[in-house]
């Protein structure tokens, strides 16, 4: 008898990558902690509990999250990547200001993807202490990859010592920018136009910081144009986070142009 054999492949399911899965995993695990958060409290809940929701065993929480209140947040992590992504893929013409607007929108992106999710967690973070603790971590993050991106844009040896409190109350005003659009959705049921919205936040952001002789829009590490004596100073306006956005910045706009 002759044998003949098959020269086709086995056809094999396809297997979830491990980035993937481990996606998959913290997503199960937030929302199984989310859940528990809701229905028995957050102070009530424990890890054993969460893990178990989730279908994984203790020791697979630790491995995905540090601590509970940790566990409501899985995707900053990937976001901040994507963020740094935007950063270091702009072009050396663009205005640093335009490019740091462009990567928070990672961060829009990521709570608009789950509108229902992103305003029940808005809850919790109000509620609990803990939670609310956590998401300030999570924007500081932000703040800091977007104050060194800008730093990165001044020349090391420019005479003007105002370089790194200019960067970081640009980054700062952007965040705080989106930061205000993304809180009135939330409290919005997660209903607008919110990308329109933040377009114009970001607009006044720019009014204000855009041009001002620091951001050239050159390379980092190009020298920067001489300014005249007294320009690039930079003036800070403090206002209670309830005043409006276009307000606080109509503020510190007009004080700039007064002691420009």
């Amino acid at each position: 008898m002759q044998y003949v054999r098959s020269m086709a492949h086995p056809v094999k399911s396809p297997r979830p990558q491990p980035a993937a899965q481990r996606l998959k995993v913290r997503r199960q695990l937030a929302a199984a902690a989310m859940e528990l958060f809701t229905t028995r409290g957050y102070e009530a809940t424990t890890v054993d509990e969460i893990a178990a929701a989730a279908g994984v065993a203790r020791r697979t929480f630790f491995r995905h999250f540090r601590s509970k209140e940790e566990a409501i947040f899985p995707d900053h992590d990937d976001t901040l990547e994507r963020a740094r992504a935007v950063l270091e893929a702009a072009t050396p013409g663009e205005n640093p200001v335009d490019t740091i607007c462009r990567g928070i929108k990672e961060v829009m992106r990521m709570y608009t993807a789950s509108p229902s999710v992103s305003v029940e967690r808005y809850r919790l973070t109000r509620e609990v202490p803990a939670l609310r603790e956590r998401e300030i971590a999570s924007v500081a993050r932000y703040e800091r990859l977007f104050t060194r991106y800008l730093l990165s844009r001044f020349d090391e040896d420019s005479p003007n010592g105002d370089e790194p409190l200019l960067a970081e109350v640009a980054a700062s005003s952007v965040v705080t920018a989106h930061n205000h659009v993304l809180r009135r959705w939330l409290r919005g049921g997660g209903e607008g136009d919110v990308a329109a919205e933040l377009d114009h936040a970001f607009a006044i952001v720019r009014r204000t910081f855009g041009t001002l002789p620091a951001f050239t829009g050159r390379a980092p590490g190009a020298a920067p144009e001489r300014a005249p004596a007294g320009a690039g100073q930079v003036l800070v306006t403090v206002a209670t986070t309830d005043a409006p956005l276009p307000e606080l910045m109509r503020t510190i706009e007009r004080a700039l142009q007064q002691h420009g």
